[in-house]
């Protein structure tokens, strides 16, 4: 089955936001590099996701065109991209010709990586299975951060990570190591 490597908001708009760390970014970005490079090798089209908001206001968000931030993360690896996504809400399907790309190339099976764990990606990960995508989600190749909670708590990235994980896991996606990952796409 035809794979495609989908690097979901792995975009330079998260520096600004006072919760990211590059400490944690750091570990991410090693694996997202080491997926894109496997796929590279392997000739698995890589597309590009990047959240873009509205208005193009630089005082609106960190995620307007003004902002001058949406483009790759520092420390992600170059890649020629099959295709560039921009994407208005949490999917990377929603509003976005990604589906149709997909599948006009035969494309059966979707690897989602990218930022933030619980949030584009995962919701990118149902949307695609919704679709009838098989999805592998390669865990270790996405990032989050600490969040608070409504009864103020904390969830540690980690705990938000095997959260996302347990829901995905058997209903909307397989599981991957980056290694795993490569391994179906060949």
């Amino acid at each position: 089955m035809r794979t495609a490597l989908l690097v979901v908001d792995v975009q330079q708009s998260f520096t600004a936001r006072r919760y990211f760390r590059w400490e944690a970014a750091t570990a991410f970005l090693e694996r997202q590099n080491a997926l894109i490079a496997g796929a590279v090798a392997r000739g698995v089209p890589v597309v590009r996701i990047f959240h873009v908001d509205a208005p193009d206001d630089a005082a609106n968000q960190p995620f307007t065109h003004a902002s001058g931030l949406i483009r790759p993360l520092e420390g992600l690896m170059p890649f020629a991209e099959a295709l560039t996504i921009e994407k208005t809400r949490h999917s990377a399907l929603a509003g976005t010709p990604l589906a149709i790309w997909l599948r006009e190339r035969g494309i059966g099976r979707v690897i989602v990586s990218g930022i933030r764990t619980e949030q584009c990606c995962e919701t990118t990960t149902r949307h695609a299975s919704d679709e009838g995508f098989q999805v592998d989600y390669v865990t270790e190749a996405t990032l989050t951060f600490d969040m608070a909670t409504p009864t103020g708590g904390t969830l540690t990235a980690a705990q938000i990570t095997e959260r996302t994980a347990t829901v995905l896991a058997g209903r909307f996606a397989t599981l991957c190591t980056v290694e795993e990952a490569l391994a179906r796409a060949a």
